[in-house]
């Protein structure tokens, strides 16, 4: 329930496309909070916060029992040996590329083919070859092709985003969509959601991808903040609202972390059994932590309107 680094790009893209810059100021201006990152602020404790009771639950259902003794003898310091660390540090290291790393990039794999299968990429493949011959031409020549570029990139991300949406893995975001609707998105939030499994962070490249920006964007491009602001339901209303930032921001607070984590506790405890539990338990909680964030949000901003 820890905050990791990967969920920073969300919260970042979410929070300066849609939380006001507001901020409140003190003694003549020494002294200012924003709103902007109180909200960052929130999201990361967020997790902190509800571990505890999360734990004492557990305690009392799951893990009952007296609580075992637990002694530790601290050695003597010493300053450490510099052989030693590091023979430690490549020792844990490679034991996680090893292990856990193998099965992420297994993952990640299974991912890739879900967004990519099935789909005809022959127009695809055919946009980008002619993106790489006119970048491949000397330089006064290719500054006379900018335009040309330019149309051939719209068309690039146009196509990818297309193919994403007729994917496995964007079939899979349709069927899901009733679903995750409660929680105020659709089904490109859910297939980034689900896409994100490997590593949370991907979920900013996935949504490049879907809105025709390419996979390259990350979460201080201001041309995904636009497509954010702009997508729309069939009805016309905005699918990003505040409600629906903090609802998604909320999730990826509370959902297991990633594909790694997941695979160091099925290391660890030699089993599928708790990474399984851990999975389940999590996402139900960031479902509801999500739902409650949304609905309550939206009846709030319904009754100051």
């Amino acid at each position: 329930l820890m905050s990791c680094s990967a969920r920073l790009p969300v919260y970042v893209l979410l929070i300066y496309a849609f939380i006001p810059a507001m901020t409140w100021t003190w003694l003549g201006g020494w002294i200012g909070i924003g709103l902007q990152g109180v909200v960052l602020f929130g999201m990361t404790a967020l997790g902190l916060l509800v571990a505890i009771p999360v734990a004492w639950l557990l305690k009392k259902t799951w893990f009952k029992g007296e609580t075992p003794p637990f002694v530790m003898e601290l050695p003597s310091y010493k300053w450490p040996s510099p052989r030693i660390v590091a023979a430690r540090v490549y020792d844990r290291g490679m034991a996680f590329v090893t292990r856990a790393g193998s099965l992420i990039f297994l993952a990640t794999i299974v991912i890739w083919g879900l967004g990519y299968f099935p789909g005809d990429h022959s127009d695809l493949h055919a946009v980008t070859a002619k993106i790489e011959r006119l970048e491949a031409q000397p330089e006064g020549a290719a500054e006379d092709s900018a335009p040309r570029l330019d149309a051939l990139y719209e068309t690039q991300n146009r196509l990818s985003g297309m193919l994403v949406e007729e994917s496995v893995l964007g079939r899979i975001g349709h069927v899901i969509e009733p679903v995750v609707k409660p929680l105020g998105w659709d089904w490109r939030i859910g297939v980034g959601a689900v896409a994100s499994f490997p590593a949370r962070e991907v979920i900013i490249a996935t949504l490049g991808t879907i809105y025709s920006l390419g996979g390259e964007v990350d979460e201080t491009d201001q041309g995904l903040r636009d497509e954010l602001k702009r997508a729309t339901w069939p009805d016309g209303r905005p699918v990003y609202t505040i409600p629906v930032a903090l609802s998604i921001m909320v999730f990826f607070a509370l959902c297991a972390q990633c594909a790694a984590t997941l695979m160091v506790i099925k290391r660890e405890t030699n089993s599928w059994r708790w990474p399984v539990f851990t999975f389940v338990y999590m996402t139900l909680l960031a479902y509801l932590g999500a739902l409650a964030t949304y609905q309550i949000g939206t009846a709030i901003a319904t009754q100051s309107f």
